[in-house]
């Protein structure tokens, strides 16, 4: 279980989950989905304290959203719901830096989000959360704040699909490993960052992360 406090170095995928709570879904004008959309980051995009969230050339609008994230803590294949939280070693915050104006074409076209998702320092993330700190991952408080402004708040019991669910979910499909993160989704407020921008964010009091905005 050591290792797994490494998830960053020993984890090969980063399972994202999008349009996972209602709100954030009405603000970008999209429909509120019937089963989890799930896509991929490398784990090249993964960055944590003390570096720097570097805009992607030619992104004009990187966006910024908090997301609960889970740490597999065991090989787990077409899993139940019932059993899903068994194969979690515990958590991270992240975020998933997104390149709006390239996702918002890639939509459009019917094309993959992999640039505007996947880019270098796309991930960032907190250390390991170990899962006693947080008995129930469906009801943590989750915020943002950019330049000391509040930009997202919420908690994930508004998930539209629970942790237990998500794991299941994927696991039906990608065989999770041992340090692979799944992210949760964002509440509403994702918003615009700049270069010189300082973006804070947090578990309720469990945890807090800040990560430096660059060009």
């Amino acid at each position: 279980m050591s290792r797994l406090t490494q998830f960053r170095e020993i984890g090969k995928k980063i399972v994202c989950v999008g349009r996972n709570y209602r709100e954030h879904a009405a603000e970008l004008g999209n429909p509120v989905p019937s089963q989890p959309i799930l896509f991929l980051k490398p784990t090249s995009a993964y960055i944590g304290e003390g570096q720097s969230i570097k805009i992607p050339e030619g992104c004009k609008d990187l966006n910024h959203e908090v997301e609960l994230g889970v740490v597999i803590g065991a090989r787990a294949t077409k899993v139940t719901q019932e059993n899903a939280l068994n194969f979690v070693a515990g958590f991270a915050l992240g975020l998933d830096m997104t390149a709006r104006d390239w996702q918002s074409v890639a939509k459009k076209s019917g094309h993959p989000w992999s640039l505007a998702k996947g880019f270098d320092t796309s991930c960032p993330v907190s250390t390991f959360i170990e899962k006693e700190k947080i008995p129930d991952p469906n009801n943590v408080d989750i915020w943002l704040k950019v330049n000391g402004k509040t930009r997202q708040e919420g908690n994930t019991r508004d998930m539209i699909f629970s942790v237990e669910h998500l794991i299941s979910y994927a696991s039906q499909y990608f065989t999770l490993e041992p340090g692979d993160l799944i992210l949760t989704g964002t509440p509403a407020g994702v918003s615009q960052v700049q270069p010189g921008d300082v973006i804070q964010a947090g578990l309720g009091d469990i945890i807090t992360v800040q990560f430096l905005v660059e060009s």
